[in-house]
Order: C-alpha cells, then sequence, then structure tokens
C-alpha cells in the first residue's frame, strides 16, 4: 500500500508521493504518531488543512500501534485536528468525537452593521493576538453578530482577555458548548453529464457550470482543488472518488463514471454548495 509505513529512519525519504510543499508536515504528523504510540492517552497535532490531513491519514494506514481521528469540531469542518492514540483509546470516539476535548468554540460577539468583517478580518485579528495559524481551526461568520471560531482550548482564556477588536468594533469573547455551533448543514445537488473525456477541465465545468473556457482560467490561477491538491494543469484526469473543488463555487465529489456505447463517458457528480 502507497502509504502504510513505520516511523523511523529515513521517513521523509518514504513521503515521495507527498507534495513537496506538505512533506515536513506529514512528517511531522507522523512523529507525534510515534510518540502517541508509546502512551497510554491521547496526542493532538495542530489545526491541518484537508491537504495535509489527507495525506496524513494515508501515511498511517496500516499502522496497528496507534490510529488516528481527524476532528474539527463539527462534521463538515474544514481545519482539523487529527486525535492520535492506541485503537482502544481512539475507537469509542468516533461515534461522537465532541467527547474528545481538543477543540473547542468561541463566541466573538459585536455589532459589525457599519463595519461588517470577513474570514481574512477575523483570522488577521485573532493573529494579532500573538497566536499561529495552527492553533486556529474553522472561521464561522455570522454576519452583523460577528463570528464562531474553533481553537485550541489552551488558548480561550488567551483570546478573551486579547482579542478585544475586529476591525473597528469592539467585540466581546467567550466559550460556547460545540453544540450550539450555527452550521449550515451543506446543500447537495447529483448531475450527470456525458463528457468525450475526464479532463479535470472538462468534469469541473460540468460540475459547477460555468464554460471549460472560465474553468481552465479558473485551475491556471490556483482555484481550484483535487483531492485537496493545489493542480493547474487543465488536462489531468480525474477518476471515481476524485473531490474537486473551486474557490467559492463550492465542492464536487465524482460518484461513479461509466463508458457509454459511443464510448463517451457518463459522470455522476455530487455537488456540496
Amino acid at each position: 500500500m502507497r502509504g502504510a509505513l513505520q516511523q523511523g529512519p529515513g521517513t521523509d525519504a518514504v513521503l515521495t508521493w507527498v507534495d513537496p510543499a506538505n512533506r515536513r508536515d506529514v512528517a511531522r504528523v507522523l512523529e507525534i504518531a510515534e510518540r502517541a504510540a508509546q502512551r497510554w492517552d491521547v496526542v493532538w497535532t495542530d489545526f491541518l488543512p484537508p491537504p495535509i490531513v489527507a495525506d496524513s491519514m494515508v501515511a498511517l494506514t496500516g499502522r496497528t500501534d496507534v490510529v488516528c481521528l481527524p476532528w474539527g469540531g463539527y462534521a463538515q469542518a474544514e481545519r482539523c485536528r487529527l486525535a492520535l492514540g492506541r485503537e482502544d483509546l481512539i475507537e469509542p470516539l468516533r461515534a461522537d468525537p465532541q467527547q474528545l476535548d481538543g477543540v473547542a468554540a468561541m463566541q466573538v460577539k459585536g455589532n459589525f452593521m457599519f463595519d461588517p468583517a470577513k474570514h481574512p478580518d477575523f483570522l488577521g485579528a485573532i493573529v494579532g493576538t500573538g497566536v499561529v495559524r495552527e492553533k486556529i481551526g474553522d472561521i464561522l461568520v455570522q454576519g452583523e453578530s460577528g463570528a464562531q471560531i474553533l481553537v485550541d482550548p489552551e488558548l480561550v482564556e488567551h483570546f478573551e482577555m486579547s482579542l478585544v477588536q475586529v476591525r473597528t468594533v469592539p467585540v466581546e469573547v467567550h466559550r460556547i458548548p460545540l453544540s450550539e455551533l450555527s452550521v449550515r448543514p451543506p446543500r447537495q445537488e447529483e448531475i450527470s453529464s456525458v463528457e468525450a473525456s475526464l479532463r479535470l477541465d472538462a468534469i469541473a465545468s460540468a460540475g459547477f457550470r460555468v464554460s471549460r473556457t472560465k474553468m481552465g482560467d479558473f485551475i491556471k490561477a490556483g482555484d481550484v482543488r483535487l483531492n485537496w491538491r493545489s493542480v493547474s494543469k487543465t488536462a489531468v484526469e480525474v477518476k471515481a472518488g476524485d473531490v474537486i473543488s473551486c474557490s467559492g463555487k463550492g465542492r464536487l465529489e465524482v460518484r461513479a463514471i461509466e463508458v457509454t456505447r459511443k464510448e463517451k463517458y457518463l459522470v455522476t457528480l455530487l455537488r456540496y454548495v
């Protein structure tokens, strides 16, 4: 199996299949997994973006001494921490990850009616308190009332004291239960399309309902990810099970591909918006 390995000397060399930009982070996860295998408690990584979560889980496949569970505070979270530990510790938590204590939710409340704040504004204010990005999960902007933010629980008290303003708006910060997160369930739409090829630009243009030329521009601009990894070539072929995401347009899952009698491809897509 491509990702199965035991941590040890030369691990970086074994991870040649990982995007070079992510290799150091995946190797770091494997180091934490090694520590977790020696202990009888759960060890957490920092918050990780989807490509590193995906590659780390592949790299850990096949290990019998440690398993992992991604958790970002709610089911659809994009940025997640990996809980690493022995199987008898992790498996009982899979059905209800809220039992885990590695992610906390904060309510950042203020009146943003006259100075609206977006995701980058909240992120900038948080980082401005001296905290690195890796300690911060998803940011759920709530319009005029503020935002809900997922963070490392150890930093909640710091934010309650230090995060006092976003843009020009004074804010108050307090911890809330994960059950009080205002998460909009993603809408799903199944799409079927007959295509002459399985090129990324062709499949993505059908799923996101934009012209192939426009989708090509999105891909070349770095706005499209295939299985959470940036891709810049329009001619890359997709396969069943692949996930395609496009900035501002949501996400596609390639559910099935069938060859028609005319030797074209009937592609079934599930779009999340």
